[in-house]
């Protein structure tokens, strides 16, 4: 069993719990589970946003396509390879800023090939829009390998 959570870390222990986001969270998750709850035309929505916040990041928009699944599955290069992953991670938040909406939920992985994948959630919630709700989902992929 782990029992540090990072290099350098003595306590093995926070100093609290999260309880108080799960209703937010849930709410989100609730959303997600409902029949048609993803919007439509993604390369109209969010595309120009995304094309646009890339350069400033030097980051580049390599290929966008809609999946089976409903994910927008974007393909984006690090324009400069000495970038290690913490500053990757922070140009693909402030990208996903670009798109954001009211309720948003971001997860890093690794794909089978070891490359870094985003995958988010961003939607208007019923408490959040006079509209119906409705959201987004993207798969990020980051065609780089940061420095560790």
């Amino acid at each position: 069993m782990r029992e540090r959570r990072w290099d350098i870390d003595e306590r093995g222990h926070g100093i609290g719990d999260a309880r108080a986001f799960v209703a937010g969270l849930s709410e989100l998750a609730d959303a997600m589970n409902e029949t048609g709850w993803v919007a439509e035309d993604a390369d109209a929505h969010l595309l120009p946003h995304l094309r646009r916040a890339c350069e400033p990041l030097g980051l580049e928009l390599v290929e966008a396509a809609t999946t089976t699944d409903a994910a927008f599955e974007v393909r984006i290069a690090v324009l400069a390879p000495e970038k290690r992953i913490g500053e990757v991670r922070a140009a693909i938040f402030t990208l996903i800023g670009s798109i954001a909406e009211s309720a948003t939920y971001v997860r890093q992985r690794r794909d089978e090939s070891g490359d870094v994948v985003f995958e988010v959630v961003t939607g208007m919630l019923e408490s959040d829009t006079d509209f119906r709700s409705h959201g987004h989902t993207l798969r990020i992929h980051v065609l780089h390998r940061a420095a560790p």
